[in-house]
C-alpha cells in the first residue's frame, strides 16, 4: 500500500512540475500579447517595427492577439483541462494520440507553436538573435520531455480515464 502512494505522490509532482511549466509560459505569453496589444508600435517593449527586415504587417497587434491566444490563454485553459480531464467530441477530432486525453495531446501543440512562433520570430529578425530565442526553444523542448515522461503518460492514457 505503501509503495502505491509513493507512486501516486511521484506522479502528481512530475504532473504538478508539468502544470507550472505550462502555466510560466501562458503567464509570459499573456502579459507580452497585451503589452503588444497596448503598444502595437513595439515602443514598450523597445522593439521598433524597422528592426525587422521583412515583416508582413504594420503593427504589432496581430501578432500580439496570436500571443495572447495561442501562447497565452490556450495552455491556461489546458492546465484546467489537465486537472479535470474533461471530455471533448471536438478537440478529440484534432487528438492525433487516440490512446491519449485530448488535453495532453494539445500541451504537445502548444509547445510545437511555441517552436513555430519563434522561428518565425527569427526568420522576421533574419539573424537578429537574443536569448530568449534560445532559452523559449528549449523550453518548448522541456514541455514535451515533461509530456512524454511515462508518469505523464500514464496518468492521461485514456484506459486510465
Amino acid at each position: 500500500m505503501k509503495r502505491k502512494e509513493e507512486k501516486d505522490m511521484k506522479i502528481k509532482l512530475v504532473r504538478n512540475i508539468f502544470l507550472i511549466v505550462l502555466g510560466f509560459l501562458a503567464l509570459g505569453a499573456v502579459g507580452g500579447g497585451i503589452v503588444l496589444i497596448i503598444s502595437p508600435t513595439g515602443e514598450m517593449i523597445g522593439l521598433p517595427l524597422s528592426e525587422f527586415k521583412t515583416v508582413p504587417f504594420d503593427s504589432f497587434l496581430v501578432p500580439g492577439i496570436i500571443l495572447l491566444s495561442i501562447l497565452g490563454v490556450l495552455p491556461s485553459l489546458l492546465i484546467i483541462a489537465l486537472l479535470k480531464k474533461p471530455k471533448s467530441k471536438i478537440a478529440d477530432q484534432i487528438n492525433i494520440f487516440n490512446d491519449m486525453h485530448w488535453s495532453w495531446t494539445f500541451s504537445i501543440y502548444v509547445a510545437f507553436c511555441l517552436i513555430g512562433w519563434i522561428q518565425i520570430q527569427l526568420i522576421f529578425l533574419q539573424g537578429g538573435i537574443h536569448w530568449l530565442h534560445t532559452f523559449y526553444m528549449f523550453y518548448a523542448v522541456v514541455i514535451i520531455i515533461i509530456a512524454l515522461l511515462p508518469q505523464i503518460r500514464s496518468l492521461y492514457r485514456k484506459e486510465t480515464l
